[in-house]
């Protein structure tokens, strides 16, 4: 079975009440059909990143957010995690500010998960950096997972 890394964006639009813009709205019934349809197809996984990140904000939100994380598994931030985290932000691909997004990339990377989904666009599945990102994976010795958003993993059903 393949491993998906379930970013916090992807959490968040899980569970947040509908939106009134039209692509976020859109982007949440992405999610929610991929959840209710996709992920037994996969081991899904998190870090203590998205726990950090979830637990932050509107109580009731995190409460809906913390219910869905019980139910998956945790990678471990291990050492090598950490280094390559540091290489990330020190090439400059992503800056200082977003560390936490550069972990969640080595995260699923040291791991060896398959893919990665998220929403956030800005920082991980950003086509302008993945492959200035994927080749400081590989100088690390580590191949990326493909990292997306919930509509590039949906199958047919």
């Amino acid at each position: 079975m393949e491993i998906v890394y379930l970013e916090t964006t992807f959490i968040s639009y899980l569970v947040s009440l509908p939106s009134r813009d039209l692509i976020v709205a859109a982007h949440q019934q992405v999610t929610n059909d991929w959840w209710r349809n996709q992920r037994r197809k996969y081991e899904c996984y998190i870090s203590e990143i998205v726990i950090d990140e979830s637990s932050a904000g509107d109580e009731n939100e995190i409460q809906k957010r913390l219910k869905i994380i019980d139910e998956l598994n945790l990678l471990e931030l291990t050492k090598e995690v950490n280094e390559l985290t540091k290489a990330i932000v020190k090439s400059g691909v992503i800056p200082p500010k977003a560390v936490r997004d550069a972990a969640h990339i080595a995260a699923a990377t040291v791991h060896e998960v398959h893919y990665l989904l998220t929403w956030n666009c800005t920082h991980i599945a950003n086509a302008h950096i993945l492959r200035k990102i994927e080749k400081i994976c590989l100088l690390s010795g580590f191949q990326m997972p493909t990292i997306c958003t919930p509509e590039n993993l949906l199958e047919d059903i």
